[in-house]
């Protein structure tokens, strides 16, 4: 492998494929809308060359994906423009593919397997979405596998990590940090799984760089479970103060959603909190490798510095 493109690769989980990618010695070309931003983070990275550009811009994703052997789609919108835009974005990552004989990698949410049956789900289980967003996801993926081009997708499970600023965990972990007072949404008592994005990162490259991973999907789960009030106590342990913070419920985010999009339609996905995804990473772990897990003490310790340095930076 020569050289890849990475599409949004100033957002949370693009960044630590940026990093995992040049770690292993591989040419990077980072596509993102903002060029301060990517130069921010890339100028001094000499295996990373930063093309800025619009997704929705089939010609500037045609400029960035000249030969390139791999592109990796990790772009994301806000919810309320899921139906305008996620489609576009889809097929010019798709366009790029084909038109430079390259494989599509694309990193992929759980919303499309629809409510769990209080089991690891495994990669081959029927995918039945029964919300909006979970239906728009399966008609993308069957979009990509339409399509003819080699690719995998990979299905992570709620990301956090130092620079994951839209992740659900994430704001409560800035939060911490910040002056008021700490906002938990969800359910503290239930038991869930977030991914810390180096690890999803190492997975994601992994796979990228296995031929035998093409044609398929892949579930990569996090290092285990846990409750937000096991969080609590992790934070309150690195940072000696009172981790516990306001839990935000149904009933206080449909508030919000009267006055915000993105809120009104984050509300369908709130079964997700109640009863959550665990994904299977027994394929992975049979045909890829191990997995990388990093224990959620070690990993919201990053967080929390990285968070605490951006706060100090603003």
């Amino acid at each position: 492998m020569k050289k890849v493109l990475v599409l949004g690769a100033t957002g949370g989980m693009g960044r630590e494929i940026v990093s995992e990618l040049t770690d292993r010695g591989i040419e990077v070309i980072a596509f993102a809308r903002k060029k301060e931003r990517l130069i921010q983070i890339y100028e001094s990275n000499r295996l990373v060359k930063i093309r800025c550009g619009d997704m929705l811009n089939i010609q500037d994703v045609l400029e960035a994906a000249k030969g390139t052997d791999v592109i990796i789609h990790s772009v994301n919108v806000p919810y309320e423009q899921w139906q305008e835009k996620l489609f576009i974005i889809m097929k010019h990552a798709i366009k790029a593919a084909q038109e430079n004989n390259a494989k599509l990698a694309i990193v992929d949410n759980i919303d499309a397997y629809g409510k769990g049956n209080r089991e690891k789900l495994q990669e081959d289980l029927p995918k039945q979405p029964h919300t909006k967003k979970g239906k728009i996801r399966l008609e993308l993926e069957n979009v990509v596998k339409s399509s003819k081009v080699s690719y995998l997708i990979a299905h992570f499970p709620d990301f956090y990590g130092p620079h994951a600023e839209n992740a659900l965990l994430n704001y409560y972990l800035h939060s911490v940090v910040g002056k008021k007072r700490p906002m938990f949404v969800g359910n503290p008592n239930v038991m869930r799984e977030y991914i810390y994005t180096p690890d999803g990162a190492k997975a994601m490259v992994n796979l990228v760089l296995s031929e035998a991973a093409y044609g398929q999907n892949w579930n990569i789960p996090a290092a285990e479970v846990i409750t937000g009030n096991q969080i609590f106590q992790i934070v309150e342990s690195l940072t000696n103060k009172n981790g516990k913070p306001v839990i935000v419920n149904k009933m206080m985010i449909r508030m919000i959603g009267l006055f915000n999009k993105t809120m009104r339609e984050a509300v369908e996905m709130l079964y997700l909190m109640e009863e959550p995804i665990v994904l299977d990473g027994t394929k992975y772990e049979r045909e890829i490798g191990t997995l990388p897990k990093t224990p959620y003490e070690a990993g919201i310790r990053e967080t929390l510095a990285a968070l605490r340095k951006t706060e100090k930076n603003n």
